[in-house]
């Protein structure tokens, strides 16, 4: 959709050159040799960023006492990212005694994988000498004084290979996931490696899709779930069985599904594992569709498939605790990675499938059941947040179905948290809910959730919802002490009308020393979130953090324009086929109307604009459109299209294309809408200082596509640098920290040497 620019122009107008030609311009003003980003006890600062501890989702252990917390901590000295586990006591009788809650902290020097195998056991997976090597933890624990203390750790046995993870224990199996070859043994895989590493040459020949997917080329093996026993002796030692059966052989299906595929991809109950795999007949490349099976350990490679067959894509398939229900996540539209995901029930007893929230506009993200079956206990984006709900599950119809009539209680799930993030949901013993909470202030954290036999009885005796007014309690306070003084902004929301007149959604991060009755006029950063569809949600990043903008002095905005998730499935649809079009219309609203209420921010010599993927996209779109009139006095576009026409040809997953822009490449709509959105046709209205940065491990949107931008601002004259990084992926600046800091480096001082940072 295009409009007219009496709409568009709101703002001056950026200039565009009047001549251009391949004498390179000078930068507005000479570069600071002596530039750094601002740093000191009181500032968030990309090294702050880099060096504060990353913990994520808590496990709790089957009777909800303990939590099992991973935590990763970077050591600028020793250039050296620390691993280790945190144990966090749940319930315990200390609080009566006011006894301050211990944490444990379990040193993984190694690194590896930590979980639970009982109440009091952690398993720990890790590689030494060549070998991947399980060891047993004996955790101790007094309820009384909340004192926790870890036994030796003793070696219970070792895998085939070095490449085991994902794993979950349940009933005596241990069942994990790893890398075979075709014949999917895993007796086999060492000698198959070394056949593969020296076979003379470095030739890969491909027959189908993937060849490539996000930031690997694909070899000849591929991902399977596997089982192993894995039991107490007489003597209470474990034993770990030397038989590794893989659970998919012989079934062509592949889990968990790459890239980004783990233990949300399959759960275990009892001798069941229910797991969720890309349709092994169909075209990697171009489908989505998966498909979900459930299969015994008992009977490896006989898997029955639940879904119907006429489902997209599938995601968090969960098993209740006596494996008699499953349930999963389903899209409907294959080739659609955002559509809207319903939750599909399956009665395992009955063998009856049948689907729920049809008429709720919000996409769940994960799933678990209650303890007893009765509930499901749900993520979901809601207006920017990611909040915990609540749906009762009614009774079984007769026969499978999509539709069939239901009261109010079963069709609109429950709100039990309303801010931040939240992940890992986890129901526990006694009607508690353990889950983990992020913000734009705080990593992770745990929480508890009170209260909810009572909750339960209430909703499942209504007739209609009932709200939730329980307990929530904080449990964990991993990195207050390191971000105690640095003040970060907690974002304040606004809305306004956008494209069509429909009610838009953004927030601004203030810098420090901000204050509504100042004079100080402050520079204006707006940053441009990927996707397309996703959003600025009140959440922690370990990669475009606003607060580390904010902190260096930036009035920071943030929108979430139509194609952004969490605001109803028609605004997220809407951007499809419509790149350059209502999504602009949104920022230019959206922009005009910060600048309005923030006469602070309305600097217009000192805004800047920054984005990732289609984020990148959009400051290579703006770059062409001087009439939009943001008046940006640099850019930064990072890992963005440049092309879009070509990208239907060299993207690694080309649903995503045909979706997005109509049709195939060489289709007449796929054709049109590509050429009719390509920032490469707009170039010659380039005027802005602009750095660009790209990964070349990415595959998503190929590197070349970020030189082919540096190259036309610099034939055109403009000042431009490009920044490249020869093993960061579409992911960035998460990988790795030194990257990290030197990508908040080269952004920083970019920005610098057109606006300043400073008054």
């Amino acid at each position: 959709m295009r409009f007219p620019l009496s709409l568009l122009g709101l703002w001056p107008l950026q200039t565009p050159l009047t001549s251009h030609t391949t004498t390179p311009m000078a930068p507005a003003r000479a570069p600071n040799p002596n530039f750094a980003p601002k740093e000191g006890t009181d500032i968030f600062s990309p090294k702050s960023l880099v060096e504060l501890g990353r913990p994520g989702a808590g496990v709790a252990n089957e009777p909800g006492d303990l939590a099992l917390v991973p935590f990763s901590k970077y050591s600028l000295k020793d250039k050296k990212n620390n691993k280790s586990v945190y144990l966090v006591p749940l319930e315990s009788t200390a609080e009566t005694l006011e006894i301050p809650v211990r944490y444990l902290l379990l040193i993984l020097t190694k690194g590896g994988e930590a979980f639970w195998l009982d109440s009091r056991t952690i398993g720990h997976a890790v590689e030494d000498e060549a070998k991947l090597n399980l060891y047993a933890l004996d955790i101790k624990f007094d309820v009384n004084s909340n004192a926790l203390t870890a036994e030796d750790p003793v070696l219970i046995g070792s895998f085939p290979t070095t490449t085991a993870t994902n794993f979950q224990y349940a009933a005596g199996n241990l069942v994990f996931s790893d890398y075979v070859y075709l014949d999917g043994d895993l007796s086999t895989v060492k000698e198959q490696d070394e056949a593969w590493e020296n076979r003379g040459n470095s030739a890969m020949v491909f027959d189908e899709t993937y060849e490539r997917h996000w930031d690997t080329w694909f070899g000849p093996k591929r991902s399977s779930l596997f089982s192993v026993a894995l039991q107490r002796g007489v003597d209470q030692k474990w034993i770990l069985a030397s038989k590794f059966d893989n659970l998919l052989r012989g079934t062509g299906h592949s889990a968990p599904v790459e890239p980004f595929g783990g233990t949300d991809d399959f759960s275990v109950a009892g001798t069941s594992v229910l797991y969720t795999t890309k349709d092994p007949v169909l075209a990697q490349a171009w489908h989505t569709k998966q498909n979900v099976y459930i299969v015994s350990t008992a009977e490896p490679g006989s898997p029955k498939e639940l879904t119907s067959g006429k489902q997209a894509a599938t995601h968090s398939p969960v098993l209740n605790s006596d494996a008699t229900k499953a349930a999963w996540l389903e899209l409907a539209e294959d080739g659609y990675e955002s559509d809207k995901a319903n939750i599909v029930i399956y009665d395992l007893v009955k063998n009856v499938r049948f689907m729920l929230i049809q008429k709720w506009d919000r996409s769940p993200e994960a799933l678990a059941f209650s303890l007893d079956g009765k509930f499901l206990y749900l993520t979901a984006g809601d207006h920017a947040r990611v909040k915990v709900f609540v749906l009762p599950i009614p009774p079984t119809p007769e026969e499978s179905t999509t539709h069939f009539s239901l009261a109010p209680k079963y069709e609109t799930p429950v709100t039990l948290t309303h801010n931040g993030a939240a992940s890992g949901v986890q129901p526990l013993p006694d009607g508690r809910l353990l889950f983990s909470k992020s913000s734009f202030t705080s990593p992770n954290d745990l929480y508890i959730i009170s209260g909810l036999k009572v909750f339960e009885h209430d909703l499942e005796m209504s007739e209609t919802p009932v709200k939730f007014e329980g307990k929530i309690d904080s449990v964990s306070s991993f990195t207050a002490n390191d971000l105690e003084g640095k003040d970060l902004d907690a974002g304040e929301e606004f809305w306004f009308k956008g494209a069509l007149k429909k009610d838009v959604q953004g927030w601004v991060l203030k810098p420090k020393g901000f204050s509504k009755n100042d004079k100080k006029k402050w520079p204006v950063l707006l940053l441009i979130h990927g996707g397309p569809q996703g959003a600025w949600e009140d959440q922690w990043s370990t990669r475009w953090n606003p607060n580390v903008f904010a902190q260096q002095g930036y009035f920071t905005v943030l929108i979430n324009p139509t194609g952004s998730t969490t605001f109803g499935q028609e605004f997220t649809d809407a951007i499809a086929e419509d790149w350059g079009g209502k999504p602009f219309v949104d920022m230019i609203a959206g922009w005009k109307y910060v600048l309005d209420s923030y006469p602070q921010a309305r600097h217009i010599h000192r805004a800047v604009g920054a984005g990732a993927s289609y984020g990148g996209y959009a400051i290579n779109w703006i770059q062409g459109h001087p009439e939009y009139g943001f008046n940006f006095k640099a850019l930064v576009s990072h890992d963005g299209v440049f092309d879009a026409y070509t990208q239907g040809y060299n993207t690694d997953e080309l649903f995503f294309f045909a979706h997005e822009f109509g049709g195939l490449p060489w289709n007449e709509k796929g054709k049109k809408l590509s050429r009719e959105f390509s920032p490469s046709n707009y170039v010659h209205k380039w005027s802005t200082p602009q750095l660009t940065i790209h990964g070349s491990k990415d595959y998503r949107i190929g590197e070349t596509e970020g030189i082919s931008c540096f190259h036309a601002l610099q034939q055109l004259g403009v000042p431009s640098r490009l920044l490249i990084f020869p093993d960061e992926n579409h992911w960035f600046v998460v990988l790795n920290h030194g990257n990290s800091l030197k990508w908040h480096y080269e952004v920083f001082k970019w920005f610098d040497e057109f606006i300043g940072i400073e008054e």
